[in-house]
């Protein structure tokens, strides 16, 4: 069973950055797409981001392509969203999840980690 930890959420203002990990513990997850979604308070968790394995695929979601990157380093069991030029719509808790294809769905993830606090003030 491959447990999920999501790190680096924080406080920020508009316009800066912050890079949020998704560790992986038990078996390795390279064989695994890994998503990243985010829900907003009193909204539908909603996706962000996926990475094929291997990282041959990537897939944002609109809002922020341009300003967000997603990236894995299979060698660590980590995959990271870089996140730049923050907005307060980006404020959210960010969960990362595994899939077998990069899927937008989030129904179609399992494993998920507890979640990180992202906050940006304006």
């Amino acid at each position: 069973q491959v447990q999920l930890v999501e790190s680096g959420g924080g406080l920020v203002q508009a316009g800066d950055s912050l890079r949020l990990s998704c560790s992986a513990s038990g078996r390795t997850f390279s064989s695994y797409a890994v998503g990243w979604f985010r829900q907003a308070p009193e909204k539908e968790r909603e996706f962000v981001a996926t990475i094929s394995r291997a990282g041959a695929y990537i897939v944002y979601t609109n809002s922020v392509k341009g300003r967000f990157t997603i990236s894995r380093d299979d060698p660590k069991n980590t995959v990271y969203l870089q996140m730049n030029s923050l907005k307060p719509d980006d404020t959210a808790v960010y969960y990362c999840a595994l899939s077998g294809a990069p899927y937008r769905e989030n129904g179609k993830y399992s494993n998920w980690g507890q979640g990180t606090q992202v906050t940006v003030s304006s």
